[in-house]
């Protein structure tokens, strides 16, 4: 999987929180790259983790990377996508060849695997053949080329640097109609939060953190494609 960043944290004296959110770190997350995150492949990126273990590493898929290139183009070889005019996303720089999608859904879908609330993850042929055979609108169906992945230990790393901002997710957000203007909202959101912990009277406020230079890259673990 995939490594990304690094940089330097200030700490506030102790009896202020702690910024490092390292034990948020959960499948269901949401992380919001920083504004100093200077790799172009994940500047200004929404990233929803749909694996997370301490031992194994993790698995995201970028949720605000919509394309041009309609879903039918990309599975030409499935009756079931053909006149699927909905756009695939960039689901991160990791095995390109490789196909997820998210689905909400009021009932888990036999073979799939909950992520957060009513939102699974599908990376099944046969599954994503019989969504598409469904007829899952846009609203609540998006299909992903590639994923987002780090090794054991590097996400938790990028987090104590400051690259990633850690919240909730939600199906909104995941399913946002326009996803050029969710990781502003979101940033703007997380950056208020960060500056009422930050600026507390008496104390002097969190400087700036520098901006983090462009990560270095380790080999993938096992491609959750399809099979």
């Amino acid at each position: 999987m995939v490594a990304r960043v690094a940089g330097a944290l200030l700490l506030l004296c102790a009896s202020v929180p702690a910024l490092s959110q390292t034990d948020d770190l959960a499948i269901g997350k949401l992380l919001v790259a920083s504004r100093d995150l200077g790799d172009p492949n994940f500047a200004k990126t929404v990233i929803l983790l749909v694996h997370y273990n301490e031992d194994q590493g993790a698995v995201g898929l970028v949720v605000n990377k919509r394309t041009d290139v309609p879903i039918s183009r990309v599975f030409h070889d499935l009756k079931e996508a053909e006149g699927r005019k909905d756009p695939v996303y960039i689901g991160g720089p990791v095995e390109l060849n490789s196909v997820l999608a998210l689905l909400k859904s009021a009932g888990k879908p036999q073979g799939a695997d909950r992520v957060f609330g009513d939102v699974y993850l599908i990376s099944d042929k046969d599954l994503l053949a019989r969504t598409l055979a469904s007829s899952a609108e846009a609203t609540v169906f998006h299909t992903y080329i590639g994923y987002a992945g780090w090794g054991t230990g590097q996400l938790e790393h990028e987090v104590d640097l400051g690259a990633w901002h850690i919240i909730s997710a939600d199906a909104a957000t995941v399913f946002h109609s326009d996803p050029d203007s969710v990781w502003e909202h979101l940033i703007r959101r997380t950056e208020t939060q960060i500056a009422s912990v930050a600026c507390i009277p008496g104390i002097p406020c969190l400087p700036s953190i520098p901006r983090i230079p462009s990560p270095t890259y380790t080999p993938p673990l096992p491609s959750p494609a399809p099979q």
